[in-house]
């Protein structure tokens, strides 16, 4: 039995790592196979190769344009994924067209598969945006040859239906819920806070830089977790899920703040296990990457969100937790919203941990009845 696995990998975003991981150990469990027998189609094929003992190939092949980038990659890789008896694309955010990249090159993959009559399942992905007629048409014919199709999120679900979706679409949760790995014990009143931020609006990072938009973002940043700091008497650890362009933003908003002395960055690319390990150290985490909000979940560590994109707001209501979560808008014109947040948390504490951790076991346990899925893709072969 030989298992691919392509999505958003190599990219040094560890909550990507985290999905990946998660998969990994599935498609042991499932198949009873070595990790030999699994090929992943990554961004870095000799890290994606080292750290999980897989055979790696590259993701893509870059020529060009766009269009000739996705027929080289088909061209090169179909030999690939001849080989393959399952083919599993996800998860991830992958089902989009935000950077006008990902609907048209997972597709591919979906092409190669078909036309190699290998079964592939798209599996627990977040959808959205979708806005182009190109990325809807390509998301289509992805979903409607696929043995089977699951995401991450009601509004995923949904999205796929309103383009034309015709397939049953299931709904797992994200692959990383799998990691579940709860903390020994929570402290008696939260003091200790960790916190991720986006470089949204970096010229960097984002598709449309706006130099004034991320100056008034990490201002309002600085602003607020200053006034947390000054009215609930805690300290505030920064760290990253996507190294360094994380480190780099909260860098940023560390030179803004007055209580600059009461923080700290976590200056390191935290792989996934270890992510897991640190973030379980704080009381609390205050994220703004939507996997610095899941892997503090697989901790048993309450969380309050800071909504950069519909994902982060589809997760909160997920968990039926909307009342903590907020825009980055809702930050700008409110610096005491996460003050006040922490403080009605933080009254309830007690109540707030037994919440998470039953959030969290539901969670871990919807997640595992995905490799049902994987099973179900290889028998109806």
């Amino acid at each position: 039995m030989k298992i691919g696995i392509v999505g958003n990998y190599g990219n040094d975003n560890n909550g990507d790592e985290a999905i990946l991981l998660s998969i990994i150990k599935q498609v042991e469990q499932v198949f009873s196979i070595s990790r030999q027998d699994i090929t992943v189609f990554s961004n870095n094929t000799k890290q994606t190769s080292e750290y999980y003992g897989v055979k790696s190939y590259p993701l893509y092949y870059k020529k060009g344009n766009q269009y000739k980038t996705f027929y080289a990659t088909y061209q090169t890789n179909k030999r690939f994924i001849n080989e393959l008896d399952l083919l599993i694309i996800g998860g991830g955010g992958i089902l989009m067209d935000f950077y006008r990249r990902e609907a048209h090159l997972y597709s591919t993959y979906a092409f190669m598969a078909k036309n190699a009559k290998v079964p592939y399942i798209v599996y627990g992905c977040g959808a959205g945006p979708l806005d182009t007629v190109t990325g809807r048409l390509m998301i289509r014919l992805m979903c409607k040859h696929a043995a089977n199709v699951s995401v991450r999120d009601p509004e995923s679900r949904e999205l796929l239906h309103r383009i034309g979706v015709k397939k049953e679409v299931s709904v797992i949760g994200d692959p990383a819920f799998t990691l579940y790995n709860p903390k020994e014990r929570h402290a008696d009143t939260p003091k200790e806070v960790a916190v991720s931020a986006v470089p949204i609006y970096n010229a960097n990072y984002w598709p449309s830089g706006d130099v004034d938009k991320y100056e008034k973002y990490v201002n309002s940043m600085a602003v607020s977790l200053d006034l947390l700091i000054e009215k609930q008497d805690v300290n505030v650890t920064f760290f990253a899920t996507k190294y360094p362009q994380d480190v780099d933003v909260t860098v940023d908003i560390q030179k803004k703040m007055k209580n600059k002395k009461r923080t700290r960055v976590i200056d390191e690319n935290l792989k996934p296990k270890k992510l897991v390990a640190e973030i379980s150290k704080f009381d609390l985490v205050i994220g703004t990457r939507l996997h610095s909000l899941i892997m503090a979940t697989n901790s048993e560590t309450p969380i309050i969100a800071i909504s950069y994109h519909p994902k982060v707001t589809n997760f909160m209501k997920l968990i039926d937790a909307e009342d903590r979560c907020f825009t980055v808008e809702d930050i700008e014109k409110n610096s005491m919203n996460l003050s006040r947040c922490f403080e009605r948390l933080s009254s309830n504490w007690k109540g707030l941990v037994i919440e998470t951790k039953n959030i969290s076991e539901k969670l871990y346990e919807t997640a595992i009845k995905g490799k049902e899925l994987m099973v179900k893709a290889v028998k109806d072969k």
